[in-house]
């Protein structure tokens, strides 16, 4: 090493100025142009090149898996998304995304948390409004899916309890319902597992859905008003006492002589489907 050459760089320091290279979303030629030592000194000063590929074609084949990687992960993260659009148009719909929203979390769990807000002033969601909404609905799905676990309220919790206490009892949504308010059907859109079938546009109709895990499943399902108006009541770190979540209920159901019965049909469905836990008494 004569006087003038820059000191070696440490193994740590090397694999951070790599890794900045690969991952950078505008391309590792302007990753280069923005790192001092290499700006002055060049690429080859760590990363050897030969006459089949330049240093830059070397570090660019790690560059373009990286992003095929994402694209990949993506493309099963929003199965319903990518059929809609197709494969040029999903694949110019990440590679967007990916400049203004670059991962910023070492799992790969979190690198499509923006794409339904980045959808929202894409220029494919004008002739196709609903998609924000379908992407939502995939990212959803996956956060049920991912969402810690919790014991659920059952019957038996009811049944021992004296009914002159269930106004005051407090409870909320389980960590794994996520509940969506829209104004398209997408949920529509998904077979039961969800099937990646996209035949029409989903129905341009307020919608309600309920998203959330049983037994390692993801399972979803539209709700009408007043059981759109119950949960969404429990939802929120805090709850709210069964009162309430009654009350929600039946200020959405027309005939007020029905309320019971619909509140009972539907607090045993929420029950069985394991959407609600018990907050302390």
């Amino acid at each position: 090493m004569t006087p003038t050459d820059p000191p070696p760089l440490s193994l740590r320091d090397l694999q951070l100025q790599l890794m900045r290279m690969i991952v950078a979303p505008t391309g590792v030629a302007e990753a280069i142009a923005e790192e001092p030592a290499l700006a002055a000194n060049g690429l080859g000063a760590i990363v050897r090149g030969d006459d089949r590929l330049s240093a830059r074609e070397r570090v660019e084949i790690y560059a373009n898996a990286y992003f095929y990687r994402l694209l990949d992960v993506l493309k099963e993260d929003y199965p319903l998304t990518f059929t809609a659009l197709g494969s040029d148009r999903f694949h110019n719909l990440i590679t967007s995304y990916l400049l203004e929203f670059p991962p910023t979390e070492p799992s790969i769990f979190f690198a499509g948390r923006h794409l339904a807000d980045f959808l929202r002033t894409y220029p494919a969601a004008v002739e196709r409004p609903w998609l924000p909404e379908l992407a939502g609905f995939e990212r959803a799905m996956l956060e049920a899916f991912h969402a810690a676990d919790a014991t659920p309220l059952d019957a038996s919790a009811l049944r021992s309890t004296p009914p002159a206490e269930w106004p005051g009892w407090s409870m909320r949504l389980a960590p794994a319902v996520r509940l969506l308010m829209g104004d398209w059907a997408v949920h529509e859109t998904a077979g039961p597992n969800p099937a990646v079938i996209l035949p029409d546009p989903p129905r341009s109709t307020p919608a309600a859905i309920a998203i959330w895990r049983r037994d390692g499943d993801v399972l979803f399902r539209g709700l009408e008003p007043p059981e759109a108006a119950g949960l969404a009541r429990a939802a929120g770190a805090q709850g709210a006492r069964f009162e309430e979540i009654c009350a929600a209920v039946a200020a959405k159901i027309a005939n007020p002589g029905d309320a019971v019965e619909s509140i009972n049909r539907m607090l045993a469905r929420w029950l069985a489907d394991g959407l609600l836990i018990e907050l302390d008494r």
